[in-house]
């Protein structure tokens, strides 16, 4: 089990492909909301509800499976043969459903977008998704390994890569919206292709049906929990365009943009505290449970943290970066980071471990009966912040009972209190600032109570120890240290 500053150093590099991953497209929205209008995001959010509901169905659920699987075969040649296995088996079925889109293309964009001239459109980006996809199964052996460093420069080189493969071809060659496409295709199989060049220098090629056989009885199970949470997640969008309009599809695509860096932070954090979390599990079983609880606290207090400087600060982000068309995008953010900052409990591998695949996919069944029911309804009355509302509250509930099932397959000991101050502030705080732009109050009012409430969260921080003198120093002590590190290397 690794230690706590190599766990800081590591939140530290997983952090930064975040960060770079987020701020480089926040970078470019300036540009490209000004060449590309609210319709044209709205096709391109609309394409991407099929292409990533596809692109799961066509994992079979091998994202988790591989994860899992890979502390089970830990020697060297029997993890290449999953990896390899796992790659094999994916890449087959993607190509069945990229011969399938292709061929019904027009089909596919007159039911998923209205208008069948989309084929093309829906077809890249599906193309581009499923090649995104790939990289998955690489960049997880490196965050098992714990091996940060790997998985960071691939991460960061397809952003950079993104950013610039989109604007040249959006802004210099004026492609439109299947810029947009291209460029995350050009970057992700560019990266794909030197990922796997790497590893195949590393290990020899070599297929093993048996632990394929492992995986997929793990995996399959979990395909329609996948395939519907896709669907679920991508539901409000599609819904928007068929009740409201495309450019309320765009609009929501920006909000919902911006309020991902928050499921993009946790998910950062999550590579540095599932693995440990796993081995909790597996060299401790029952007696970890209380391990884990005391464990995790710090990992909520800095994801809610994000959620909340997101949820703060939307009006001015989307002031900076957008023109006005999408600045009611605000509310979209401010909700989004609600729901997002919820799911750090969904984010536990409990059922996984116990190997209660298919209650997932149950859960995620009530979870899309949930978003459905609540969504028309609040899609219908209020359009795209409806949209928001319902999905935020359709979460909220489905989050509830997918964590009161995940506790009793395995029962984590989480430290309630300590959680119910850290949620309390987050979610009353976002709540009394949409209630404030609901009633046009002064921004300088809202903007001095931003800084109260940060100031509180930050004494949170201080009364729940995790911004003690101790771990400030840490990071502190880290950051100096690569701080020489990169002078002398330059």
């Amino acid at each position: 089990m690794i230690s706590k500053e190599q766990q800081v150093r590591n939140s530290f590099l997983y952090l930064a492909p975040i960060a770079v991953a987020n701020l480089i497209p926040l970078l470019t929205f300036p540009i490209l909301t000004r060449v590309l209008t609210k319709e044209d995001f709205g096709l391109w959010a609309l394409a991407q509800v099929y292409a990533l509901v596809v692109s799961g169905l066509a994992n079979f659920g091998l994202t988790v499976g591989y994860e899992r699987n890979f502390f089970e075969y830990r020697d060297p040649k029997r993890g290449a043969q999953l990896l390899y296995s796992t790659l094999a088996f994916v890449l087959s079925a993607f190509a069945v459903f990229l011969v399938l889109t292709f061929v019904f293309r027009v089909s596919f964009a007159q039911w998923i977008i209205g208008d069948g001239q989309y084929g093309d459109l829906l077809f890249w980006t599906f193309t581009a998704t499923g090649t995104m996809s790939l990289k998955t199964y690489c960049l997880t052996y490196f965050k098992n390994r714990e091996d940060a460093k790997p998985f960071i420069w691939y991460t960061i080189g397809e952003s950079i890569l993104v950013a610039a493969f989109t604007l040249t071809l959006v802004v210099y060659f004026r492609t439109g919206v299947l810029g947009l496409v291209w460029g995350q295709l050009l970057a992700s199989t560019l990266v794909f292709s030197i990922l796997a060049i790497n590893f195949l220098r590393m290990f020899p090629l070599s297929l093993n049906w048996p632990i394929l056989k492992e995986s997929l009885k793990l995996s399959v199970p979990l395909t329609p929990r996948i395939f519907l949470g896709v669907i679920g997640n991508q539901f409000d969008k599609y819904m928007i365009g068929l009740l409201s309009s495309i450019g309320g599809v765009g609009i929501y695509s920006i909000g919902q943009r911006v309020a991902n860096i928050v499921f993009t932070f946790m998910t950062a954090l999550q590579n540095v505290f599932a693995p440990q979390v796993y081995q909790r599990m597996f060299d401790h079983g029952e007696q970890g449970r209380s391990s884990i609880g005391n464990y995790l606290t710090p990992f909520a207090y800095v994801s809610v943290a994000a959620a909340l400087l997101i949820a703060l600060f939307s009006e001015e982000v989307i002031f900076v970066l957008t023109p006005e068309p999408f600045w009611s995008a605000t509310d979209v953010v401010i909700l989004l980071s609600m729901f997002y900052g919820s799911l750090f409990f969904g984010k536990q591998p409990q059922l996984i471990f116990a190997k209660k695949t298919y209650v997932t996919s149950l859960l995620t069944l009530v979870g899309i009966a949930l978003n459905v029911a609540i969504n028309i309804p609040f899609i219908m009355a209020w359009g795209t912040i409806g949209a928001a509302w319902g999905t935020f509250v359709a979460g909220i509930l489905s989050g509830v009972i997918s964590f009161l099932v995940s506790q009793h397959y395995y029962r984590i000991e989480w430290e309630y209190r300590r959680l119910s101050l850290v949620y309390g502030i987050f979610f009353l705080s976002s709540l009394l600032l949409l209630l404030m732009r609901h009633f046009e109050v002064d921004y300088l009012i809202r903007l001095a109570s931003k800084g109260m409430i940060l100031a509180l969260y930050v004494y949170l921080g201080v009364k729940l120890n995790v911004l003690s003198t101790e771990n400030l120093s840490l990071v502190r002590n880290l950051a100096r240290l690569r701080g020489r590190t990169i002078l002398e290397k330059g």
